[in-house]
């Protein structure tokens, strides 16, 4: 073999391993695929197998459709925290019931957060913060969180309790189990008391003077039969006087 055949030889093996090299330096450094598809919210819940009555109010409500729909748009994710069945279990017999639609859907919109949060960012939030529920009807919504280290409380003002589980933790959705319902004030907060109705006008002086007035006749009446008597015994001692100087005379 010739040297012009070996280092034309030489120079294609070395061609072949510098691409090669650059192939698999490329394929290192390029970013994992994200997951493809939606964020199902629903699914999440579901799988885990004990957020039965959350999954519910979150389809009669449609407000898991609203999640959905502002996950695949919002470019600053979404938090939820998820009741499990033994939270609903422990409210007071008949508490949702007694809710109307709108009512339903502000408290399950109350455990849902417009942002993403880990659980480390929860402890550096400025509270009350911001539910998806918070401006309806005036109200503030709010949630506040506390705690320190890996231990996140949150409290509705109602209720408070700890985050326990993390059902999932990465962009754009958050999800929490929580094992209490957060229950907000303005829906079930104390009421204020009703104020005591205004006591009766007072009776004015014409009207104390009408009072004495109709008081008073009895006894005027009571003076007025005692003259009558008077007169009538007055008449007949003249009567009788007149009669027995008749009498004389005669």
């Amino acid at each position: 073999m010739s040297t012009t055949s070996v280092s034309l030889s030489l120079t294609t093996l070395l061609l072949f391993l510098l691409l090669s090299l650059r192939t698999q330096a490329q394929t290192s450094s390029a970013p994992a695929p994200s997951p493809s598809g939606p964020v199902n919210l629903t699914g999440i819940l579901d799988k885990n197998g004990q957020f039965t009555t959350f999954i519910r109010l979150l389809t009669s409500t449609q407000v898991a459709n609203q999640v959905e729909n502002q996950l695949n748009s919002s470019t600053e994710g979404m938090t939820v925290l998820a009741p499990t069945d033994n939270a609903f279990n422990n409210l007071k017999a008949g508490a949702l019931n007694d809710l109307s639609i709108q009512q339903q859907v502000q408290l399950v919109l109350y455990h849902i957060l417009p942002k993403f949060y880990t659980l480390s960012n929860l402890l550096l939030v400025s509270n009350p913060v911001r539910t998806q529920a918070t401006g309806q009807d005036g109200g503030v919504f709010g949630l506040n969180f506390t705690g320190q280290g890996n231990q996140v409380n949150v409290s509705s003002g109602v209720v408070e309790t700890q985050i326990n589980n993390a059902l999932r933790q990465n962009f754009p959705l958050a999800v929490y189990q929580v094992d209490k319902v957060m229950l907000p004030e303005e829906l079930f907060g104390v009421k204020a008391p009703t104020a005591a109705p205004a006591p009766p006008a007072k009776t004015s002086s014409g009207g104390s003077t009408n009072s004495t007035v109709v008081a008073s006749q009895p006894a005027a009446s009571d003076d007025n039969s005692g003259g009558q008597s008077k007169n009538v015994a007055l008449g007949f001692v003249l009567g009788l006087g007149l009669a027995c100087m008749g009498v004389l005379l005669a």
